[in-house]
């Protein structure tokens, strides 16, 4: 497995690059694959994390350029020093730009497709982000203005 295929899944999924060769080895050098399976490793961590308390997180807001479209997210986390983190800020404000793009009361928004990224959905985000800081992490409400 080549180095390269490593960076790109760290740099895809930014997880660990221990796990990404872990994954990769799994997938016998699969970059789908491996991803798959990284997915699938999230998704077993959140569910082992979902019952922590939420007490710390940011609220995000995004106002579009032609100001007839606007949002707001409140997401929480389990400490302050998640919530301050630049990666959890960023995770905050992509997921506020994604209420604003996409209407959540048509499509539940954990189960939209992510704008950037139609090969994942909000939920995995989510599921990268408790993997990659090993805390509980809610989309604890959101609300979206369009006129």
């Amino acid at each position: 497995m080549s180095l390269e295929k490593i960076k790109k899944l760290r740099e895809e999924t930014q997880v660990s690059i221990k796990e990404c060769k872990v994954a990769l080895t799994e997938a016998q050098g699969d970059l789908e694959k491996a991803k798959e399976i990284l997915r699938k490793k999230y998704g077993e961590l959140a569910k082992k994390l979902e019952k922590r308390e939420t007490k710390e997180g940011t609220v995000a807001v995004y106002l579009h350029n032609t100001k007839k479209i606007g949002a707001m997210v409140k997401i929480l986390c389990e400490t302050d020093f998640v919530a301050k983190s630049p990666d959890f800020q960023k995770l905050a404000q992509e997921i506020c730009l994604q209420v604003a793009a996409l209407d959540p009361n048509e499509i539940p928004l954990l189960e939209q497709e992510w704008i950037k990224d139609p090969s994942k959905k909000i939920k995995d985000l989510i599921e990268e982000a408790i993997a990659k800081f090993g805390e509980n992490i809610v989309v604890a409400e959101y609300i979206r203005f369009q006129i």
